[in-house]
């Protein structure tokens, strides 16, 4: 790690906009170990399996119709960073930042800020589905940050294989609901202009806001849900450690989570998984993912604290 390179690419922000997106990788990248990626050819075939077991349970067990996305990829710290800092221009491109008297001094700041944010994330991410939003591309993409999963499974005193595993089976659930629901990205991508729109011109939409969180509340609680119903081996040790591990932390991570809103998105797996079991207990799996039918099978912000009224109005 190069924190004198990080600060330099940072204070040597340019450009015409409010981030220098170059600068925030190579900002992000130098101080984050890109960690090892020296994976034997019986390593990479263990994560394929794994993928290709997942995909096939939860087609069996949920009755969801999907296909793995056409990029599958075990990646460094580094490669998440490249692939992540594409995916937050895209977005925040959307958003009018006024930069103020100064603007090369906002931009700076601009500049820190997202290389912290993204640098942070780079050493705590496990997987992560990519539906890449607002890339205008159908070409969806799976990631695994190998040398984070190893560092975690020896962390949570787990079996590398087995937690490996798990995790693969909680990226391809991503994977089944965008697949059955070819309008989810769309409906994502209208609600996220639409905030940004308003929040461009000094406006906040809460009911925009409530429903983006509504809908990555189901997102991320059918994804728990699934993990754990269709993974073909014991889970509750890895459950647990990894809810410890959600809401652990020092002091200094515990600030750095709530800064980037991931106790919001803890929020969303506990609050969503909550609803779909009750929908599980009250009928099947089967049920439950109607919700990926159409757009209108979405629960309400009240639905997902009342899975019957959800029930009684979709099944």
């Amino acid at each position: 790690m190069n924190f004198y390179r990080a600060v330099r690419a940072v204070t040597d922000a340019s450009g015409e906009g409010p981030v220098d997106w170059v600068a925030v990788g190579d900002a992000a990248k130098a101080v984050t170990a890109p960690g090892d990626l020296d994976l034997s050819a019986t390593d990479r075939q263990a994560y394929a399996a794994d993928v290709r077991a997942a995909r096939d349970r939860i087609r069996a067990e949920a009755g969801v119709d999907f296909d793995l996305p056409a990029t599958v990829e075990v990646q460094n710290r580094h490669h998440w960073v490249d692939a992540n800092v594409a995916t937050f221009e895209r977005i925040l491109d959307l958003l009018d930042a006024d930069q103020g008297f100064i603007p090369g001094i906002a931009r700076t700041v601009n500049t820190g800020s997202m290389a912290f944010a993204i640098g942070f994330l780079a050493n705590n991410v496990l997987g992560q589905y990519d539906p890449r939003l607002l890339s205008g591309s159908d070409d969806h993409a799976l990631y695994f940050v190998h040398p984070n999963i190893s560092r975690v499974a020896r962390q949570l005193d787990a079996d590398e294989d087995r937690f490996r595993r798990w995790i693969a089976f909680h990226e391809v659930t991503h994977a089944a609901e965008f697949g059955a629901a070819p309008w989810l990205s769309d409906h994502l991508e209208g609600l996220i202009e639409s905030t940004l729109r308003d929040l461009s011109a000094a406006r906040f939409d809460r009911d925009d806001f409530r429903a983006i969180d509504t809908t990555m509340t189901a997102v991320e609680g059918y994804a728990e849900l699934l993990m754990d119903r269709t993974f073909d081996d014991e889970y509750a040790d890895l459950r647990a450690k990894l809810d410890a591990r959600r809401q652990g932390g020092g002091p200094i991570a515990q600030l750095f989570r709530r800064l980037l809103g991931l106790g919001r998105k803890r929020r969303q797996y506990e609050r969503g998984k909550d609803f779909f079991e009750a929908v599980v207990s009250a009928r099947d799996l089967q049920t439950a993912s109607l919700v990926w039918e159409r757009p209108e099978n979405l629960p309400s912000d009240d639905e997902l604290g009342n899975p019957t009224a959800w029930l009684t109005r979709v099944a």
